[in-house]
C-alpha cells in the first residue's frame, strides 16, 4: 500500500486534535418566515385596525379541524415525531461536506499511519456527532469493516424513513389547512344567509366566512408547506453526511488507501462540492 508524503502525513497529524465536524445552525427559514409574517402585518395595518382581521371561531376551526383530521391520518407516535421536527425546521443545523469529507480523510491518514489509538482520542470530543462518534467508537473496537456498514446503514436507514414521516405529517396538514378554510368559509356564510333578517348577526358570520379562508391560506401555504419541503431538504443533507461519515468509517476499518476514499467521498457529493485533498 503507498504510503501518502511526508507532508500530508504531517498536516493529518498537526490537525487531528482539532478535529470539529462541520456543523451549525441555518438561521434562513427562521428569516424567511419572520420576513413573510412582517410583510402580512403590514399589509393587514394598512386597512386600519389589526383587530379586524382577529376572529375566535375562525382560528379554532382552522387550527383545531386542521390538528384533528391530521391526528386521523397518522398514529401517535408520527405526529409527536412530527411536532419536534416543526420547531426544528424553523432552525436545522447546516453541515459542510466538503468540510466533512477532508476531516474523514485526516482521520484516515491519522489511522493508517498511527493505529487507531488517536481515533479513540478524537470520539470523546464528538459528542455533538452521535452517528460519528458511534462509527469511530466500532472502529476502536475492532469491528470489520462489512459490519459497521452493515449496523450503521440499517441506522441511516431508519432515521431517513421516520423523518420521511414527519414530512408526510406536515405536508398532510399543509392541505388540510385550506380545506378547513374553505368548510369555515360555507360555515360562516350559512350564518349569513340565516339571519339576514338581523343585521347584527350578518357582520360575525361574514367575518367567519373571509377569515377562515385566510387563516387557512396562511397557514397552509406559509407555514406548514415551506417548512415541509424545509425538512424534506434536510433529510437529504442529514443523510448525506452520514452516508459520508459511515464511507469514511468503512474504509478506515478496512485500513483501505486515503487516495481511494477520497475518490469514494467525491462520487457520494454532487460535482460543485468535489473536493481535492491530495496533490493531483
Amino acid at each position: 500500500m503507498t504510503r501518502p508524503p511526508a507532508s500530508t502525513s504531517a498536516r493529518a497529524s498537526s490537525t487531528l486534535g482539532s478535529i470539529r465536524p462541520a456543523s451549525g445552525v441555518d438561521p434562513m427559514p427562521f428569516f424567511g418566515l419572520s420576513a413573510a409574517v412582517a410583510l402580512m402585518v403590514w399589509a393587514m395595518s394598512l386597512s386600519g385596525s389589526l383587530r379586524a382581521f382577529a376572529d375566535l371561531p375562525s382560528v379554532m376551526i382552522v387550527l383545531g379541524g386542521t390538528a384533528a383530521v391530521t391526528t386521523i391520518s397518522f398514529p401517535v407516535r408520527d405526529l409527536l415525531s412530527a411536532q419536534r421536527a416543526l420547531f426544528s425546521g424553523l432552525l436545522p443545523r447546516r453541515h459542510d461536506p466538503r468540510a466533512i469529507a477532508r476531516r474523514m480523510l485526516v482521520l484516515a491518514e491519522a489511522a493508517r499511519d498511527k493505529g487507531l489509538e488517536p481515533l479513540r482520542g478524537v470520539t470523546a470530543e464528538l459528542r455533538s456527532e452521535p452517528f460519528l462518534q458511534r462509527a469511530l467508537t466500532l472502529i476502536g473496537e475492532g469491528l470489520p469493516g462489512d459490519q459497521i456498514d452493515h449496523a450503521l446503514s440499517g441506522e441511516i436507514e431508519a432515521a431517513a424513513a421516520g423523518q420521511t414521516r414527519s414530512v408526510a405529517v406536515l405536508r398532510r396538514a399543509a392541505e388540510v389547512a385550506p380545506a378547513m378554510g374553505l368548510i369555515g368559509t360555507l360555515v360562516g356564510l350559512v350564518q349569513m344567509l340565516g339571519n339576514l333578517d338581523n343585521p347584527a348577526a350578518i357582520g360575525p358570520g361574514m367575518a367567519v366566512a373571509l377569515l377562515t379562508t385566510f387563516y387557512g391560506a396562511v397557514l397552509g401555504n406559509m407555514v406548514l408547506a415551506p417548512l415541509a419541503g424545509r425538512l424534506e431538504a434536510a433529510i437529504e443533507a442529514e443523510t448525506l453526511v452520514k452516508l459520508l461519515y459511515l464511507t469514511g468509517a468503512v474504509s478506515i476499518a478496512r485500513q483501505e488507501n486515503p487516495r481511494r476514499l477520497e475518490m469514494l467521498l467525491n462520487a457520494q457529493m454532487p460535482q460543485g462540492n468535489r473536493i481535492r485533498y491530495f496533490e493531483p
